[in-house]
């Protein structure tokens, strides 16, 4: 029986030393990715089969062209200066990407994130949020792309300081840190009380949706009443709470059944349906189709 399929940093370890071509400029171990030189091929040759679960957190920073992935069943556009973050088990699915795509990259494992930033953890990388996106400026793009590329030169030495190398990781996150945190007091002093509200809501539904498929819960983890909480969703996106909510579940119903084996009794359970029949009636309701003819 397969689950979502995932891509480790051993698997893409394999993946990159199998093609030559994939080497110039990236360093990559069971612990650590730093790379140098992504281009296109390479982001499709990861994502072939649809959906994967990346194990370890990852950072991409666009330094030219553009890329539309979906992370975390939320679809992204990503141009050139757009950094991302995606927390360890985050989702991604290729969708679309410009052909002279590039950019920089770090992944690492949870062990190698503990040793390089101790017990103070960064804020935006404490584990709160599964995914987020930064504009960067010109000049904070450099800085960064800087730190990255002393930490890429000093693994290429045959000998290094492990301590350089911790110090390195801790510098580029922590500085990734300070740029999310600038950035999220300049959105929440933009946004309005009920656009806060929203971005919180649709956090939420990202996190739950398998497992709150009403708005009660949400309503009630935000400290509000349900009835404020679908005025507002409908007056900022022209949509329903409930059609947040459902949208979400149906996405994820719709990786499990495209993208694993996984028998429709036991999909239902772990969405947190109370039977295969309403779990039918409710894809079928959303989608036109019941879930084993969209299985196939």
């Amino acid at each position: 029986m397969a689950d979502l399929q995932q891509l480790t940093l051993s698997q893409l370890k394999e993946l990159i030393e199998s093609q030559d071509e994939y080497l110039m400029g990236n360093f990559i171990s069971q612990n650590l990715a730093v790379a140098r030189n992504i281009r296109l091929e390479m982001v499709k040759k990861q994502f072939t089969n649809g959906p994967v679960m990346m194990p370890e957190m990852r950072i991409l920073i666009i330094k030219q062209g553009w890329v539309k992935p979906t992370l975390n069943l939320i679809e992204r556009h990503l141009a050139t200066g757009d950094l991302v973050f995606l927390a360890a088990n985050g989702v991604v699915e290729f969708r679309d990407a410009a052909a002279d795509v590039g950019g920089i990259g770090i992944s690492m494992s949870a062990d190698l994130f503990s040793l390089a930033i101790g017990n103070k953890i960064p804020q935006a990388l404490d584990g709160h949020l599964r995914d987020f996106q930064l504009h960067l400026q010109p000049q904070q793009l450099t800085f960064l792309d800087h730190i990255h590329e002393l930490l890429y030169l000093q693994m290429q030495q045959q000998e290094y300081s492990p301590q350089v190398i911790l110090h390195l990781i801790s510098t580029f996150l922590w500085q990734v840190d300070y740029l999310w945190s600038e950035n999220e007091s300049s959105r929440l002093a933009m946004q309005s009380r009920d656009q806060q509200l929203f971005t919180e809501f649709v956090q939420l539904v990202n996190q739950q949706a398998h497992a709150w498929h009403t708005i009660e819960p949400y309503a009630s983890q935000l400290c509000i009443t349900p009835r404020y909480l679908s005025t507002v969703v409908k007056q900022v996106s022209g949509k329903t709470a409930k059609q947040w909510i459902d949208e979400a579940l149906v996405t994820r119903i719709k990786i499990d059944l495209k993208h694993t084996d996984k028998p429709i009794a036991r999909i239902a359970d772990e969405m947190n349906f109370p039977n295969p029949s309403f779990f039918v009636k409710f894809f079928k309701r959303l989608t036109g189709v019941p879930p084993s003819h969209f299985r196939h």
